[in-house]
Order: structure tokens, then C-alpha cells, then sequence
């Protein structure tokens, strides 16, 4: 399922990044790769605040919905 639709406050493991090769690459930038954790805090209008490798990330909906958990 992409990361839009995650439950808030709970941890789930990144199966695979979507997107074209530059969305992917900016994504991998940002820690979100295949098998790394990520646990939703904030979720308002599809648009998501997560927390990744210790570090907080706001993520758009369009970028979260290439990430699937």
C-alpha cells in the first residue's frame, strides 16, 4: 500500500520506491529506500510528516504515494 494510506504512529518497512529515475533518486536521497522503517506522525490532506532513519520528513502526496509500505 503507499505511504498515504499508513496508520499514524505505526512502523512499517518500505517494500519498493516507485516514480521515474529522478523522483526515485531523490527519494533514496532522503532515506527512503527498500527494507528501511518508517513510522507516520502526521498525515493531513495526503500529505505526510515522517519519521526516518531519526531524522523528520515532510513528504507531498504526489512523493508519497510512490512509497510503497
Amino acid at each position: 500500500m503507499p505511504l498515504t494510506m499508513a496508520v499514524i504512529g505505526e512502523t512499517n518497512k518500505i517494500r519498493r520506491v516507485g516514480g521515474n529515475e529522478e523522483t526515485r533518486r531523490f527519494l533514496e536521497n532522503l532515506g527512503f529506500v527498500a527494507g528501511a522503517e518508517v513510522t507516520v506522525l502526521s498525515a493531513i490532506g495526503g500529505n505526510v510528516i515522517v519519521n526516518i532513519k531519526d531524522s523528520r520528513i515532510a513528504v507531498n502526496a504526489d512523493m508519497a504515494r510512490h512509497i510503497m509500505v
